[in-house]
């Protein structure tokens, strides 16, 4: 018998690891391309709509890079023994899975634009450390979309207090340790 707590952390951990890869991964285009905003203000400020780190090659390779990872774990659970079955099920087959790790994938990336969005609206240049905006919007789209659509993979994960602070935990410490990872070998600016 596995304990519980154990037992939601391993469903945090597997739930959120395609959006850990996405996130981590769009650095290594190293922001070749148009920036996502393509230099345009925001109307309501003058400032520019997301920042010139946001680039579009960055988005787009974060979401499809992780993409086969998260469709490898949708096999491996798949093909678990039901006494392995620990983990929410991302679909009943690799194919159904697409849609939950395309919304993992493609919502850590929108989330991270979202993060300097807001940023830029808070007058924070791009680049600048901003505590929790710098870690939590890329986990928070797609987990809050994905209790909105998929509440059978979400729900019983993160619709309680511990699976909460499991996210919390888990984000803000593998945001930082991918992080300083990225800054040492050169794929960051900045350690945050």
């Amino acid at each position: 018998m596995v304990d519980p707590h154990l037992e939601l952390a391993a469903s945090v951990l597997w739930v959120l690891t395609p959006t850990f890869i996405a996130n981590s991964s769009a650095t290594l285009p190293r922001g070749r391309g148009p920036p996502m905003d393509f230099g345009r203000v925001w109307k309501g400020d003058g400032r520019r709509i997301l920042g010139p780190s946001k680039s579009w090659s960055g988005f787009l390779f974060g979401t499809f890079f992780a993409l086969p990872f998260g469709l490898f774990m949708a096999y491996l659970i798949n093909i678990a023994p039901p006494s392995l079955d620990l983990v929410p099920h991302f679909g009943s087959s690799v194919l159904a899975a697409v849609p939950v790790v395309l919304l993992l994938t493609g919502g850590a990336m929108t989330g991270d634009a979202l993060g300097s969005f807001i940023k830029r609206r808070l007058d924070r240049p791009s680049g600048s450390r901003t505590i929790l905006l710098d870690q939590m919007p890329f986990v928070l789209v797609p987990v809050g979309l994905g209790v909105l659509l998929f509440p059978s993979t979400f729900d019983a994960t993160f619709l309680n207090v511990e699976g909460v602070l499991w996210l919390l935990l888990f984000t803000l410490g593998f945001h930082q340790a991918f992080n300083w990872v990225g800054y040492l070998v050169g794929l960051k600016k900045v350690p945050w």
